[in-house]
């Protein structure tokens, strides 16, 4: 599932390029901010609306609410099915090895911010927010970087927020949302070159698979419970 590039870009954004840019960000300034802005827009289309059969982050929650009796069960079965779906992508990135890690791991790292994504903006949703409201889907990006997310603010002129799901009381103007966004876009490609340096020092077929699923689940994990709290649900204090 390639969600960097798109029409006449798609051969100048594939995935192997967005990892080659993040480890040499220098070679190519104009290139990067390029595939800084697909790889956002696609986060926000795909991960949050869905795109074919990928369903929306909506429609998970729609339909883990219908099968919970409670928000909070439905919460918790919104995780679970991002962990697992977490979990099989790094279990089959390394599966193979060093023979097949060259193709699969930059699929894997940016499909797993993808399925991050949807997983966030459906705890959000859940939780009472409307994610189609763009201050929210800036703070549904956010919540990926965790505590990185102060720090992007501040960069980009905008006041800590406490909470990330008070961007939505800022009523933050389109071209500040883009900067935000683009701010967690440089972020993300930083943290999937990194994330990929680990993976790759676990090549061995099998053991990599087993490690690989281990890794993803515990950085989804990490992500869930960031969510949780940056999206107290709405009948509570913040």
């Amino acid at each position: 599932m390639a969600f960097l590039g798109r029409g006449r870009d798609d051969e100048e954004a594939r995935p192997q390029s967005a990892l080659e840019l993040a480890a040499h960000p220098e070679a190519d300034p104009g290139r990067l901010a390029s595939t800084v802005t697909g790889l956002v827009e696609n986060l926000l289309d795909t991960g949050i609306d869905g795109k074919g059969r990928f369903d929306s982050a909506q429609k998970v929650a729609d339909v883990k609410r219908a099968e919970q009796a409670t928000a909070e069960g439905a919460v918790d079965a919104v995780v679970r099915q991002h962990l697992k779906l977490g979990a099989a992508g790094g279990f089959v990135t390394g599966l193979g090895g060093f023979i097949t890690m060259p193709v699969a791991l930059p699929v894997n790292v940016l499909e797993f911010y993808l399925v991050a994504t949807r997983m966030v903006a459906a705890v959000a949703s859940l939780r009472g927010y409307d994610i189609k409201q763009p201050q929210i889907r800036s703070a549904v990006l956010l919540t990926l970087v965790g505590a990185d997310a102060d720090d992007l603010l501040r960069k980009a002129g905008v006041l800590s927020t406490g909470r990330l799901s008070n961007l939505a009381a800022q009523r933050l103007p389109g071209p500040a949302l883009m900067v935000v966004n683009k701010a967690v876009g440089f972020r993300l490609l930083t943290m999937a070159g990194k994330k990929s340096l680990t993976k790759l020092g676990k090549g061995v077929p099998m053991v990599g698979g087993v490690l690989g699923a281990g890794l993803d689940t515990y950085l989804l994990n990490r992500i869930a419970a960031q969510a949780r709290h940056e999206f107290p649900p709405r009948n509570t204090s913040h």
